[in-house]
Parts: C-alpha cells; structure tokens; sequence
C-alpha cells in the first residue's frame, strides 16, 4: 500500500503539467457557468480535445457527462465536475482479464521505436514480475540497434534474471528461437522478447514480427502471447499516431505509456485506449526500477484531476 501511496504521488506530480493544462480550464468553465447548456459542453469539449484526450475519447466523455446529468437531473455546473472524472474513467477501465499473461506461462513481444524507453520498461517489467515469484527470461531480439543487447543485459541483471541475446545484426527471429529453448529448459513463466520497431520501414518490420510469431506458433504453441507497444507518452498525438501504425503491423494487446513525468499531454493514454480500442496497461513516471506501474484508470484520473481524497483506492 504504501508504494502504491508512493507511486500515486509521483504519478500526481508527473501529471501537474497536463492537471494544469485540462483542469485549470475545466474548473473556470464549472465557475464560470451559471447553467448547463450547450456552451458549457462545448467549453468541457474544446479543453479535453486540447489536453490531448483526442476527439473519439472525448465525445464519448461528453456523451456520458449529458446522459449522467439529465439521468440525475443536475441543474448546477459546478456538480458536474465528479460527473466528468467519473466517465473519465468508465472511459479507461482496462478490465479484468488485461493481466491475463500474469497467471499463464507466456510469451510477451515488446516493441517500439528508438527512444521511447523500450529496454528501461522491459527490465522493470521483468523486475515487477520477479517480485510476483514468477521466473522471468529476457531475449534480446532488438539486434539491429546497436547496444540493445548490452543493455537489457544491465536490466537484466538490476532485475535479477536471465538474458538470451545473439551478436549484434543476428536474425532476431533465432536469438527468440534460442531463448524459447532456455525458457522451456529453466521452467520460465514468462519469456519477454524486446523486439525492433522500426516503423519508418514497416514492410520488413511486419515480415520481422511474422517470423518470430510464426516461430512462437511452431516452438511454443502452449505460451500465453502478449504483445506491448511503448509509446513516449510526452510526444502525444504522434504517440497516437505510432499506436495506430503498430496495429496495422501486428495485433496489440496493451500499451506500456513512459515518461509521464513532466508531460503536459498525459492526456493521450485516454486517447489510445479510446481512438484504438488497446487498453494502456502499464505507465512510467521515472528511471528507478518500481517507475512502471500498472495502469489504474481511478489512480491516473484521480491524479490528472489532484483527487487525492480518492487516491489509493481500488
């Protein structure tokens, strides 16, 4: 509990830049407002769309918002605000089964472009899934960037488990064939592949993707598969757009959403889960090792929104 305390509060300074950017003008419209009629939606609506929280994400929270407030008959803006963070939320619930990975014996693909945090995410997800009990193995099948490998062999190393990883310009596909092996020969629960995402070349990403799925198929057909996407959550729309072009690449299952310190465009994670239907299932607010979290639709609003008489509840 007290990490989850401790995490919340961090997630709520990382987002004061998107707080200020979404609610300081939420809050002027509920003031500012003596009646709810159409200007007053239109105000709520122009400040989400401008936080980032994107067009299909935002039309649905307003269609929520009016069908709340004519339901319970609320005359008085300034009412409304609960109203909002509470379909704000309806909007992000991950559901149940997001972390089904977690009780399988599974495979997940993590892929993203240069920069975004990939190999940090992969070894703190290794390190959450290590202080669960489970027996984690790392392949390092980003062999075209160089250094990749040395570096998940650090994370590996902070996170206490074992790495497959091939010499640099290796056939990706071969060094996830060789780690299936070790997976199968250590007992491992989950075996995660840090995988390229060259996207500017999505051809041969996609033929990439193609050959390690069909080798996961072949080798490890009773392996769970998970596939995470890593988006830099301070790039925003282009975050958006990146998720978008994944899934024409290959099936995503879930979106892990980092640097969300210091960001005004926090706003995106409701955005992709909204506009594409993938749930972000995991966020980062640091470099430190506990930084990746899993995603709590109640925490994250509750913070965008500095609600912290709600923090910390489930």
């Amino acid at each position: 509990m007290e990490e989850k305390k401790g995490f919340f509060k961090r997630l709520a300074a990382g987002l004061t830049k998107t707080r200020n950017n979404i609610v300081a003008g939420v809050d002027a419209i509920f003031k500012g407002f003596s009646s709810i009629d159409d200007d007053f939606y239109d105000e709520i609506e122009e400040i989400l769309v401008m936080g980032d929280i994107g067009i299909n994400a935002t039309t649905s929270i307003i269609e929520d918002l009016k069908k709340k407030v004519k339901e319970q008959n609320i005359k008085d803006p300034s009412a409304c605000k609960q109203l909002l963070i509470d379909s704000i939320k309806d909007e992000m619930n991950v559901g149940e089964t997001a972390y089904e990975f977690e009780n399988r014996k599974s495979v997940v693909l993590v892929i993203g472009v240069n920069g975004v945090g990939k190999t940090t995410s992969i070894g703190k997800l290794a390190g959450i899934l290590k202080d669960q009990g489970k027996k984690v193995v790392l392949a390092a099948a980003d062999t075209f960037r160089a250094a990749a490998g040395e570096q998940l062999i650090e994370w590996g190393n902070r996170a206490g488990v074992d790495v497959i990883s091939g010499q640099e310009g290796t056939d990706p596909a071969s060094v996830v064939y060789d780690a299936i092996a070790a997976a199968k020969a250590r007992n491992a629960d989950v075996l995660i592949c840090d995988t390229a995402g060259r996207l500017h070349n999505k051809k041969n990403l996609m033929s990439e993707l193609g050959k390690i799925n069909r080798i996961l198929e072949r080798e490890y057909p009773e392996a769970y598969k998970e596939t995470l996407v890593v988006l830099d959550g301070t790039t925003g729309q282009n975050a958006l757009a990146q998720a978008r072009q994944f899934k024409e690449v290959t099936d995503i299952t879930g979106i892990i959403l980092t640097k969300l310190d210091g960001t005004a465009k926090g706003g995106i994670a409701v955005a992709i889960h909204s506009e594409l239907g993938i749930p972000v299932k995991y966020i980062g607010v640091g470099e430190k090792i506990d930084d990746l979290q899993k995603f709590n639709a109640n925490d994250f609003v509750n913070a965008l929104f500095d609600n912290t008489r709600e923090s910390g509840k489930d």
